[in-house]
């Protein structure tokens, strides 16, 4: 868990987005750039209530941040986000397991932190817990040996020796393979055996939160952890188009254009 804390307060009529997984780049050209303008329409929509968005990783099917260069493409979204951040709108980066080896260049370029760990925020006096979601809770022990791996800066930095036409070529190949880009809805909901679900409760049982809310699963899901707490998992924007809104009472689940 993030050892920083995040406390906002909402003014009438403003509310708090979180949104995750569009994973863009797959699993063709078209579907991709259709969805990213539907995230771009999403933004304009939400744009002129926000008072923060968390964007809550694998945005991109695969990103991966050499010295001078970056993946090409998606600079509809980039320039979307440019044009919300130097008006003044806040926005929080999670990175997420497809796109964990991004470093500086939201940060420079876009103005918009990067959290790769939990994150605890006060809203209003409602406690959260917010993250990508993966690797989080019992199981998965295959993907946690990855994702050492791949978070490992000696393996980061043989990485990055690679041509970026090789490394993201290879990469782009890998990404081809994922769950995502292969099936239409490759999920099944566990029940009370939900990974991060688990965890949630875990959590729970030492340090009270109103809302756990993560990704990652590609599930909409909401599960009540305790009486006075809630988990929610945002679902992914290949088949549902999901998101959740803070309005400083209530946290909701919502889909967008249907």
């Amino acid at each position: 868990m993030d050892e920083s804390k995040i406390e906002l307060t909402l003014e009438e009529g403003k509310k708090i987005y979180f949104i995750s997984d569009f994973h863009l780049g797959v699993p063709t050209p078209e579907s991709s750039l259709a969805r990213e303008r539907k995230v771009i329409r999403w933004l304009d929509t939400v744009k002129n209530d926000a008072a923060h968005i968390f964007i809550m990783g694998d945005i991109f099917d695969f990103w991966f941040e050499y010295k001078y260069t970056v993946p090409k493409g998606f600079v509809r979204l980039l320039g979307k986000l440019a044009e919300l951040t130097d008006s003044g709108l806040p926005i929080t980066f999670f990175t997420g397991n497809h796109d964990m080896w991004m470093f500086d260049y939201f940060t420079k370029e876009l103005n918009i932190p990067i959290y790769r760990n939990p994150l605890k925020i006060k809203i209003s006096n409602k406690s959260f817990l917010i993250g990508h979601g993966d690797g989080l809770g019992p199981g998965d022990t295959t993907y946690k040996l990855i994702k050492k791996v791949f978070a490992n800066r000696f393996f980061q930095w043989i990485f990055s020796l690679a041509p970026p036409s090789l490394g993201i070529g290879i990469a782009q190949k890998w990404s081809q393979k994922s769950r995502i880009s292969n099936k239409s809805v490759d999920e099944q909901f566990l029940g009370e055996n939900e990974w991060i679900y688990m965890y949630c409760q875990s959590v729970q049982s030492k340090d009270h939160h109103d809302y756990y809310v993560f990704g990652h699963r590609h599930l909409p899901l909401e599960m009540k952890v305790t009486d006075a707490s809630r988990y929610v998992n945002l679902g992914e924007w290949v088949n549902f188009y999901t998101y959740a809104e803070f309005d400083g009472k209530e946290l909701t689940l919502k889909t967008f254009e249907g």
